[in-house]
């Protein structure tokens, strides 16, 4: 049941109508996803995860990515591989069920439609996770959506 409350879509970061990355999130993480470059090996690209920092890029070169994160992450949980030539980059929020509008900070936040759109998602997300007998993927909220953090006094770490 938890799959039909997961990402539905990918956010796009987009430069000169370019996408940069894809990201998306749930309750505990922020996952990005950067497609790379064909003429490129693998083994020459590098990503360094900083609590609330990122770079992402070819040894010896300067970053592609060079950037503060949206909100600070768990280093021990978080992590990067590459398959099919997909950087996935996964991002432990250190502050499960807080919604972020961005991946990177100052990188193309939500409208607000889509930010609440979010953040009802991730309350069905809390709701399914302390209710795990119970399918809340249909419910719907009346009015504004409550944050998944804080409501009854946050989620237990």
């Amino acid at each position: 049941m938890t799959e039909r409350l997961a990402p539905d879509k990918r956010h796009k970061f987009l430069y000169q109508g370019q996408t940069v990355y894809e990201w998306d999130q749930t309750l505990e993480e922020v996952n990005m996803y950067i497609e790379l470059p064909k003429d490129v090996p693998s083994r020459l690209l590098n990503c360094n995860i900083k609590t609330k920092h990122i770079e992402v890029g070819i040894k010896g070169n300067p970053p592609y990515l060079n950037h503060d994160l949206n909100g600070p992450v768990k280093l021990d949980g978080s992590f990067w591989t590459i398959e099919d030539s997909i950087m996935h980059i996964t991002l432990q929020k250190r502050e499960k069920g807080q919604p972020w509008e961005s991946a990177i900070r100052g990188h193309g936040e939500l409208d607000p439609y889509s930010a609440d759109q979010e953040q009802r998602r991730l309350m069905l997300e809390r709701f399914q996770e302390e209710h795990p007998g119970f399918d809340f993927s249909q419910a719907q909220f009346s009015g504004s959506c409550p944050n998944p953090k804080t409501f009854m006094g946050g989620i237990k770490q």
